[in-house]
């Protein structure tokens, strides 16, 4: 089985981070995102990867290489043309069936199990309050998808497709998105995967779908924040090594490189390699390689790799009935 996995997007909503390196690469509970992928892939017997890359596409071939022996290609995707247009790009003629999926999504579901139980085209599903940001799948009372609409305004179904696609038929998948080019046929200016398996659907294929337990987008800083709580309560974080000098409240993940002196560190907090946290407390963070804090709290935060934090605390000797504030705080 071959995993195409666009890596392409550019991350707008997590500038400053994404300005100097890919989303995917950015660091939760550990490791960058698209390791978590990458190692569920791994484990579920996927001997392929076809990774289409955009901007810093080297940072990601750097990195995958460096940690993975499974087959590789990277394919640049010049435009931002859509899902579709991505996974084309990944798909080879001799390609029977495959696997795509997201590279910005960490899902949990018993993959391994999908790829050997699932005889049809099968697409990951879950049942959200608003569907309208989502593809929409509508199914009939066998639970064959019937119909596929890509961010409808008025939804007839609350079921939303995840990022997870088995195509049992590449073949076809390849000719629907080429109708979808030949065709022009777009949603909101882009060439959507959502589209392309209405197509097939339209065609004769069976499509059927597999829920998926836990799904964290990573899109935005907080949702990233609580992708790192998630797994760092289900993975527990780093074990073994400890700091003299140093508080540590689990769950958190501390690099074995990391110096720590006179910290507290967590809960939910993971430290990146060389990051130094000197007389301060650091909660519910994450720290990218190299990153420094020093006389500070920080807490609800992303700290890039090399980036410095320095405050000072201060001592105070107040009476009844006074305040101290700062900034937005006094006004």
């Amino acid at each position: 089985m071959k995993a195409i996995i666009p890596v392409a997007g550019i991350g707008s909503r997590l500038r400053p981070h994404t300005f100097t390196q890919p989303k995917v690469l950015l660091n939760v509970a550990g490791k960058p995102i698209l390791g978590h992928i990458l190692d569920n892939l791994k484990q579920s017997g996927v001997s392929q990867f076809s990774l289409v890359v955009g901007q810093m596409g080297d940072l990601i071939e750097h990195y995958v290489r460096a940690h993975y022996d499974v087959p590789s290609e990277f394919i640049l995707q010049h435009e931002p043309k859509g899902l579709a247009h991505a996974v084309s790009l990944g798909l080879k003629d001799d390609d029977r069936e495959v696997l795509v999926i997201l590279g910005d999504t960490i899902f949990e579901t018993d993959l391994q199990g999908v790829l050997s139980n699932c005889l049809t085209t099968s697409i990951a599903v879950r049942t959200v309050e608003d569907a309208r940001r989502f593809g929409v799948v509508e199914t009939g009372e066998n639970g064959r998808v019937t119909r596929l609409v890509e961010k409808p305004e008025v939804p007839k179904s609350n079921l939303v497709i995840v990022g997870i696609y088995l195509i049992r038929n590449a073949p076809l998948l390849r000719q629907c998105i080429e109708l979808l080019f030949e065709r022009q046929l777009t949603t909101r200016g882009e060439y959507q995967l959502t589209d392309a398996l209405q197509l097939m659907v339209e065609h004769g294929e069976t499509i059927t779908t597999f829920p998926v337990t836990d799904w964290f987008d990573c899109g935005k800083p907080e949702t990233l924040l609580a992708t790192n709580r998630h797994l760092l309560d289900t993975l527990g974080g780093s074990k073994g090594k400890t700091w003299d000098g140093a508080t540590i409240v689990p769950p958190v993940y501390i690099h074995p490189d990391a110096i720590l002196e006179r910290a507290v560190i967590g809960p939910y907090a993971t430290i990146g390699a060389k990051a130094v946290v000197r007389d301060a407390m650091v909660r519910d963070s994450v720290l990218g390689d190299g990153a420094r804090v020093e006389s500070a709290l920080v807490t609800g935060s992303l700290v890039g790799n090399n980036s410095l934090i320095a405050g000072q605390f201060q001592r105070y000797n107040l009476g009844d009935s006074s305040e101290i504030a700062s900034g937005a705080a006094g006004a």
